[in-house]
Order: structure tokens, then C-alpha cells, then sequence
């Protein structure tokens, strides 16, 4: 049994140090907070186990064995989403949660987008690996193929196969903000105006809604395709009726803001987030919806929503 070794108070403080970035690497692998969350703190059992004076670059060190715990998890989370009931999407960080991580770039704010993290999913755990480290953290290939045990050059070959298969998956949606928040604002008065064709001219011919609600709450199993099925779908979410007052529980505020850097509807049931609907917005209009709405993944954004001051809401649904 390994013992636990009292940590000087200096490698406590490197320690607490890197949690920022840990923190953020691990949520970019594996899209659950909670999940990173526990990886971290197991990465800092095995720091507390481990013989620190002996550890020559203490970042590497932790980065290396963070990735591997989260390389296990991505493995085992695979295994489970195939049971997993509907959609899977990922949990959804609001803006200001430092768990979001780096944002100086384009590359990095799209690398922790609701878009790219369901792209993710199709990259092998490797691949996943390879393109966070290197999109988001800028790390150089030598240091990435240290931490996976694998050459320089073979780094090099995850990572353009998972920028490739990304790039595939989607345009880039990098606009200014005051433009993303009045195209989601004409959204909201064209889905509260009980017709679809406001609602079309707005969105990308092939535009999908995604909804996770894991078997908590309703959602569609399939996604809905195409501009016509998803305006029918979103004038009907957000047009008051007496299945929808049911659904609720409650008003419903609808307030526009940001989460995974996307613009997003912040959906609240006094004072609850009980939806976070991310908008992918292209120079052709509206291309995607991917709304979380199952409840174990909005706990860390309820909680941050109370802490926050996010002013009254664009829309009430009573």
C-alpha cells in the first residue's frame, strides 16, 4: 500500500498552482466538470504518494499523469455512453467559470466550444489528447509524445488527424458579440411569434437541434434535421402551452449570455438552470442548437448562475 507523504508547503502551493490548467485540460478531454474535477483530485493523491523532490519538471510530471487518468475514463466513458439514454452532450460551463480555461486565441476558445467538444467525441482518446494539448495549450509535440509515451512524429499525426476530423465536422463561428447577441435576439422574437418562417429565414438549410435530457426529462432521441423540422421544433418549445407548463414547473426565464464561449439561452425555473441551449451561428444563419437539459449536468452552472449578476430576462414563459 502506497503511503501518502507529507507535501512541503511549497509543493502544496505548485500544486494549487496548476489546478487552473489541470482543471481545464481535463474538462476539454473529457466533458463533464464533475468528471475533471475528480481527476484532478486524483492527480493530487498521486502528487501527495509520489516522491516530489525526486520530480524533476513538476508540471510535466502532473500533466502526464492527469492525462492518464484521463485517458482511462475516456475508455470507460465510451463503454458507458453506449448505454447512455438519447443524446449525449457535454456539461455546459457558463461565462466566467474558470474552467473554461485559455482564451486569448481563436483556436482556443472554439477547442472548448460545445461544437468541437461533441466533435470530440469521434477522435480516438490519443487524438483527443494530441489536439487539446496542442490547440488549447500550445504544448510542442516533444512534450506531448512524452505524456503519451509515443514519438514526436507519431504526436504529430494524432494531432492533424483530429484537427482534420474537426475541420470536417464544422465552419468556424468566430463573431463579434454584439452581433451573436441580436441574431439571438431575433431568434427569440421569431420563435415567440407562432410562425416558422421567421424562424427558417434564420437558420442554415441543414441546421440540427440536439437536446441531451439522459433520460431526466424529455428529449428527442434523434435530432432534428433540416431548417424546416427545427423552426417547427423551436416555435414550439418556446410558445407558451399547458404541456410545456407542465414540463417547467414554473416561469421560465429565458436570458441570452454565453456558455463554452458560444452564445447561449440560459434557461431558469426559479432561480434553477434548467436548460443551457448553445447557438452555432454561422455567416449563413443559424446552424446548430445543442441544448443540455438533463439536470446532472447543470449543477455547477446553477450554482454559478446564483453567484452571478445576469440582469433580467429577454423572455418569460408562463
Amino acid at each position: 500500500m502506497i503511503r501518502p507523504m507529507a507535501l512541503t508547503g511549497d509543493q502544496v502551493d505548485l500544486f494549487e498552482a496548476s489546478m487552473p490548467r489541470l482543471k481545464a485540460i481535463a474538462y476539454r478531454l473529457l466533458g463533464s466538470a464533475s468528471d475533471a474535477e475528480d481527476a484532478v483530485q486524483d492527480t493530487f493523491l498521486r502528487w501527495q504518494s509520489a516522491d516530489a523532490d525526486r520530480v524533476e519538471v513538476p508540471e510535466a510530471w502532473l500533466t502526464k499523469v492527469l492525462t492518464n487518468l484521463c485517458l482511462n475514463q475516456l475508455t470507460s466513458a465510451r463503454a458507458r455512453r453506449e448505454t447512455y439514454v438519447g443524446q449525449w452532450l457535454p456539461e455546459p460551463l457558463l461565462a466566467g467559470d474558470p474552467m473554461l480555461g485559455p482564451a486569448d486565441t481563436v483556436e482556443q476558445r472554439e477547442s472548448v466550444s460545445y461544437a468541437v467538444l461533441a466533435l470530440m467525441e469521434r477522435l480516438s482518446p490519443n487524438e483527443r489528447v494530441a489536439y487539446v494539448l496542442r490547440e488549447a495549450f500550445a504544448y510542442p509535440h516533444g512534450r506531448i509524445a512524452e505524456i503519451l509515451d509515443t514519438t514526436e512524429s507519431a504526436s504529430q499525426q494524432l494531432y492533424h488527424r483530429a484537427k482534420k476530423h474537426i475541420a470536417d465536422g464544422r465552419t468556424r463561428t468566430e463573431i463579434d458579440e454584439a452581433a451573436a447577441r441580436r441574431i439571438v435576439e431575433e431568434f427569440l422574437t421569431a420563435a415567440t411569434s407562432g410562425r416558422t418562417e421567421p424562424l427558417v429565414r434564420l437558420l442554415t438549410a441543414d441546421a440540427v437541434a440536439i437536446g441531451d435530457g439522459g433520460g431526466k426529462v424529455p428529449a428527442r432521441a434523434k435530432p432534428f434535421e433540416g431548417a424546416a423540422a427545427v423552426a417547427t421544433f423551436m416555435r414550439s418549445l418556446f410558445t407558451p402551452n399547458q404541456a410545456a407548463r407542465r414540463l417547467l414547473g414554473g416561469t421560465a426565464e429565458v436570458h441570452v449570455s454565453y456558455a463554452n464561449g458560444l452564445p447561449a439561452l440560459v434557461i431558469t425555473v426559479d432561480g434553477r438552470v434548467i436548460g443551457v441551449m448553445c447557438l452555432e451561428i454561422t455567416a449563413d444563419g443559424i446552424a446548430a442548437f445543442r441544448n443540455q437539459a438533463n439536470p446532472d449536468k447543470l449543477d455547477r452552472a446553477t450554482r454559478q448562475w446564483a453567484a452571478t449578476d445576469h440582469g433580467e430576462p429577454t423572455l418569460r414563459i408562463h
